[in-house]
């Protein structure tokens, strides 16, 4: 086997791995369905909704009632949610609030709910 050949396969081998890691079930991570996401947080009493968005994203459009924290500063920000409030999470297409749920999962929080699709799947009213 060449040099070339032995840097083409661990360069697949990369790309299978990195497309694992963004693909992969993450435990605690309840994924849900636009309508199933809406219902899930009607029925709670202590809900937390997330834009993970950054702010120009968030300010062309948001679900009602979320509140913007970006990805890019959302490790710093976990203080402001709170372990016993249910977590709803979502961005433009599930994969930025995939990583946040990763974070606030690191960080001990129980179960965090992400709106797959994310809000280009969303049918429900925005606030613009």
């Amino acid at each position: 086997m060449n040099s070339s050949t032995i840097f083409y396969i661990v360069l697949a081998l990369f790309v299978v791995w990195m497309l694992y890691r963004m693909f992969a079930p993450v435990k605690g991570l309840v994924q849900l369905r636009d309508e199933s996401f809406r219902q899930k947080m009607e029925q709670s009493k202590h809900k937390r909704l997330i834009d993970v968005r950054e702010v120009h994203e968030f300010k062309s459009g948001h679900i009602p009632g979320a509140v913007n924290i970006p990805l890019s500063q959302f490790g710093s920000r976990t203080s402001e949610i709170s372990k016993d409030d249910d977590v709803f999470l979502y961005c433009q297409s599930g994969m930025r609030s995939k990583q946040a749920a990763k974070i606030l999962l690191k960080n001990g929080f129980p179960e965090v709910n992400n709106l797959m699709g994310g809000i280009s799947s969303w049918t429900g009213k925005r606030v613009r």
